[in-house]
Parts: C-alpha cells; sequence; structure tokens
C-alpha cells in the first residue's frame, strides 16, 4: 500500500517539475520548448492522479 502512495506522490512531484519547466520556458519566449513541458506534466499529472486512484482503492481494499 505504501509502494502505491510513494509511486503516486513521485508522479505527482515530477508533473511539478515538469510544470516549473514549462512556465520556466514560457518565461524566456521558448514557446515550443514550453509546449513540451507542458505536454510532460499532463502526462505527469494523469498518472499521478491514476496511481492516487489505484493507492486509495488499495487503502480502501486493505481496511476491510
Amino acid at each position: 500500500m505504501k509502494d502505491a502512495h510513494n509511486k503516486a506522490a513521485e508522479n505527482h512531484e515530477t508533473a511539478a517539475k515538469s510544470h516549473r519547466s514549462a512556465a520556466e520556458a514560457h518565461g524566456k519566449n521558448d514557446h515550443s520548448k514550453g509546449k513540451e513541458h507542458a505536454n510532460q506534466a499532463q502526462q505527469h499529472s494523469q498518472n499521478a492522479h491514476d496511481q492516487s486512484k489505484a493507492a486509495v482503492a488499495k487503502s480502501n481494499q486493505q481496511q476491510k
């Protein structure tokens, strides 16, 4: 169970880093790089969301 939560947290952290990189690139007017980072952030965010849902489901299973 802890493993599932850790994987979700790692993806949340990776998504945040990608979001920051996208913002930095856009701030430097490097919009193609910013878009690339934004797309990566979106994918990491989706993975984090999916893993969070799985972790919660696993936690609920173990509580029964």
